[in-house]
């Protein structure tokens, strides 16, 4: 299973609200039904505690949440899985005002996928 202990965080650097967006064009996975790898992107967006909060838990430091996300890399895992584990496992670290994960997924067999797991009240630009 992939190892959210892998993931570090550092302070957040202002007490003003803004959004972190990382994309992350070279996700891969493998279906538990056929073995065969999944290829997708993931776009995380976030909203992190103010550094002035008691409870800041920080941002998600880059190398990081690289070497998290190829932990999946072999790990027989369907879509939905996939973004929900990730969801949960940033939501835990960080403890963000709200954060949203989409996930997207080549086409196999003429059927491409787009999952979404929202935490928190996601601002509506980035819901639909």
């Amino acid at each position: 299973m992939a190892d959210p202990s892998i993931l570090v965080t550092f302070p957040t650097p202002s007490s003003s609200p803004f959004v972190i967006e990382h994309v992350s064009d070279e996700f891969t996975s493998v279906c538990p039904e056929t073995g065969h790898p999944d290829f997708g992107s993931i776009v995380l967006r976030y909203q992190p505690t103010p550094a002035d909060a008691p409870d800041s838990k920080g941002c998600v430091e880059l190398k990081s949440l690289k070497l998290y996300y190829q932990s999946f890399r072999n790990e027989g895992i369907y879509y939905e899985a996939v973004t929900n584990a990730i969801r949960d496992h940033l939501v835990s670290l960080l403890e963000p005002e709200w954060l949203q994960i989409v996930t997207e997924w080549k086409g196999r067999g003429g059927i491409r996928s787009r999952i979404r797991a929202d935490h928190g009240e996601v601002p509506s630009e980035y819901r639909g």
